[in-house]
Formats: C-alpha cells, structure tokens, sequence
C-alpha cells in the first residue's frame, strides 16, 4: 500500500506484548515505527524528542549516565548522543520485536539494551545503587500508560535513582480525553518531585522533573 499516499510499509509484525506493529516510510516523515496508528519511534517522534532534549540541555550540561525506560525504537538515543556524547545510556523495553525493527530500520546503536519489564529493571537498578544524571520514561502500550507506572512507589523510586541535580522526563499523550489523564498525572509528579516543568512538543506534554 501507500505508493499514492507517498506511505510505504517496510515490514510488519505481530508482537504478543504490543499487538501489530508496522515500519512505515514516508515521503516527508521519514521511516518510523507505529503500533495501533500511534507512532512511536521515528518520524514525528525524532522532532518531539529533539526539542525536549534540547530544552533541557539549556539548564542540564552534563549527562554521563542516561537511563531510558521504554526504549522502542531508540529515537531518542541519537538526540542524546548529540547533546551529551559521552553519556552511558541503558536502554530498557519489555518488546524485542521493538528494539530489532529500531536496529534494523531507524540506525538505534551506541545504546546498552535490556530486554525487560521497566519496573522490574527500576528495581533491580535501584537496589544495586545506580544513579542516573538523566531518565526518560516513555513507556506505551499502543495508546495506554499502564497504570503500575502511575504508581506513588514507582514515581518515589525514579526520584531516587536521580543523581544529584539530575531530570526525570516523563513523556504523555496530550490530547482529547488524554489531556485530563496528563494533568492529573501531573499533579501526582508534584507531590513527588520538588520541581515539574512542563513542556509541549507536538500533540505530547513532558514533564521535566528534578529533585
């Protein structure tokens, strides 16, 4: 399909943790990847992340250790890469079938991969004394945050895994019945975190949290 469209699919495939996800190339958007028509890595995405990153660079100079928990694709990766060079990153999602079609189609490299569920892998860093300068977290399933990320537990643990003067980002959908998920997210980030920032990119909200 898509030759008319200017839209080409590349491959899809069946994951049992996302459902069906497709690679799709466009003529203006580039290749990304979709699951359930919400793109997640790739395309719109590279732009949503660029500018985030950008913005918290204005304020955060440094980043040696990055953890990122929903990796997908890895399109952040090289925004990272740009800003801090020399930062370690760990890269952490639950779908294989997400972190292959990233390597093979949108060039994720220069990135440790852990193929594991986000919270078991908090924990487990937690305990073993990690601390990161720099976590993002953008953990979809399709169009649903799952709820266990939401958590008062899960929110106080990525304040502790921070670094001192570190940033956590939390990336959600901001739109229609979405927008309402977001705030009141928001306001359970501003019980936990002494500071929030909000930021839009796109049809996205970041919350830019620091300890």
């Amino acid at each position: 399909m898509g030759f008319l469209s200017g839209n080409k699919v590349l491959e899809e495939v069946t994951s049992p943790i996302n459902g069906k996800i497709r690679v799709v190339k466009s003529l203006g958007l580039g290749t990304y990847i979709q699951v359930e028509a919400i793109t997640q890595s790739g395309g719109i995405v590279r732009e949503i992340w660029k500018g985030t990153i950008r913005e918290v660079s204005k304020f955060k100079e440094n980043v040696n250790d990055c953890l990122i928990l929903g990796l997908g694709g890895g399109t952040v990766v090289a925004e990272i890469k740009k800003r801090w060079p020399k930062a370690r990153m760990v890269g952490v999602d639950s779908d294989p079938e997400m972190i292959e079609l990233g390597q093979k189609y949108l060039g994720l490299s220069g990135v440790e991969t852990k193929v594991v569920d986000a919270e078991e892998y908090s924990i487990q860093t937690y305990n073993e004394g990690d601390r990161y300068d720099l976590i993002l977290i953008d953990i979809y399933l399709g169009r649903v945050y799952p709820p266990q990320f939401e958590r008062d537990d899960f929110l106080i643990r990525i304040r502790g895994l921070l670094a001192k003067g570190g940033v956590a980002i939390f990336n959600r959908l901001y739109y229609d019945e979405k927008r309402s998920e977001a705030m009141k997210f928001a306001s359970k980030l501003e019980t936990v975190f002494p500071k929030v920032k909000y930021f839009h990119p796109e049809a996205n909200i970041m919350f830019i949290c620091s300890s």
